[in-house]
């Protein structure tokens, strides 16, 4: 940790003006809520009056269309939240017991989790400074160094066990470099799994995210840019792997008209009717919602830019992101924690990034590489309120 350097030009209380010029003046000011303000609550309504409130339904039906269409891909299968959708996409990517999945360090607690749920062992790798996900270069030294070509697959040289798939996070909806990274994992012939739950809407060249991988899980957390209360999905291109998920999602059932037969050990993770209805309806409002995030990213921009060492964390080059969460860096982790301090005391939340993953306790005796970049980061990030509606001006 690099301490703050006196006379340094780091001005908090310019950036707080700037933040706070930003935003309105209603206290207390969540870091991001959702809205309702489309025909959720027709949709919702008609669920409740039809009986269709489970796990069955039109509008869960309606949501997968949805969810593939928003991700650039042919399938979707929904799930109770993005967690579940990550642990089964992992499972029907053939993650077994004590395999290994390569997961960047700087991330939500699910990436590892959802490894952990399959039975597996999360190995940590660093993040770019220019996405804040995963970094292929990085990974491929990483590879070279510790793994080898064996029986088809991947395997760490020190443990001996499988590496059954990476799993890239869109960081705040910014897209890791997804095509560098293909090449690097088709090498070593390591699948892809992306955990796309912050980033639907975001693309890169062109192309969405969520369509690069065999498989990737979305989530639709109530804290999401569109939320089903809560819910996730996975998507994919591949037909045979989305009936897979279907089956397994849907506890194994054999399809009868009255019995239950079960052809093997499988998970309840189905998304309620009632929550996918909710969820179709702010599908309808995600391109206004997208719209008005940019509108405030560029606020946001505009705002710091002329603030000596605070910078606007913006989308990569070649990037459409879809701001989920903005984010300012500012110079260590003393300036990180006091701006903290400041704004949450004014009632805007305000909060630093996810405590690394490697520093957990369940997590400490993964294997990982080396994490300097994540180190760098973690200690400089702070997001900032990021609801679509902040973004608004008429």
């Amino acid at each position: 940790m690099t301490a703050v350097l006196k006379n340094s030009g780091y001005d908090q209380a310019a950036l707080v003006a700037a933040v706070k010029s930003v935003l309105p003046e209603t206290r207390p000011l969540p870091l991001h809520e959702p809205e309702f303000i489309g025909r959720e609550q027709e949709y919702v309504k008609d669920c409740i009056e039809t009986g269709w409130v489970s796990s069955v339904g039109a509008y869960v039906d309606k949501f997968e269309e949805l969810v593939a269409e928003k991700s650039g891909t042919r399938f979707a299968v929904a799930c109770m939240n993005g967690t579940a959708a990550l642990h089964i996409a992992l499972v029907v990517a053939g993650v077994g017991r004590d395999d290994e999945v390569l997961v960047q360090d700087l991330t939500f607690v699910a990436s590892a989790n959802a490894v952990h749920h399959a039975g597996a062992i999360p190995h940590f790798v660093d993040s770019e400074r220019e996405t804040l996900g995963l970094d292929p270069d990085a990974l491929d030294a990483h590879l070279s160094e510790v793994a080898e070509l064996r029986d088809g697959g991947a395997f760490n040289r020190a443990t001996g066990r499988r590496i059954a798939a990476v799993v890239p996070m869109h960081v705040f909806g910014h897209p890791v470099r997804m095509e560098r990274l293909a090449e690097v994992a088709a090498r070593w012939n390591i699948p892809v799994v992306e955990d796309a739950a912050e980033s639907l809407g975001s693309t890169r060249n062109g192309r969405l995210m969520g369509s690069y991988g065999m498989l990737a899980s979305v989530s639709f957390n109530g804290n999401k840019t569109i939320t089903t209360g809560g819910g996730g999905a996975v998507v994919t291109d591949d037909e045979s792997l989305a009936r897979r998920l279907k089956h397994l999602t849907t506890t194994a059932k054999l399809p009868h008209r009255w019995a239950f037969d079960h052809d093997e050990i499988a998970y309840n993770y189905r998304l309620p009717n009632l929550n996918a209805a909710l969820g179709c309806a702010q599908m309808e409002m995600l391109d206004r919602f997208l719209a008005e995030k940019r509108a405030l990213a560029a606020l946001y921009r505009d705002a710091v830019a002329d603030i000596p060492e605070v910078e606007f964390f913006d989308e990569p080059e070649g990037c459409e992101s879809n701001f989920w969460l903005n984010a300012v860096l500012v110079p260590d982790r003393a300036a990180r924690d006091a701006l903290l301090e400041t704004l949450n005391a004014d009632g805007i939340q305000a909060r630093p990034c996810w405590t690394l993953m490697h520093e957990l306790p369940f997590n400490r005796d993964c294997p990982r590489a080396r994490l300097d970049v994540t180190g760098e980061l973690v200690d400089r990030i702070v997001n900032l309120p990021s609801s679509a509606k902040l973004g608004r001006r008429s």
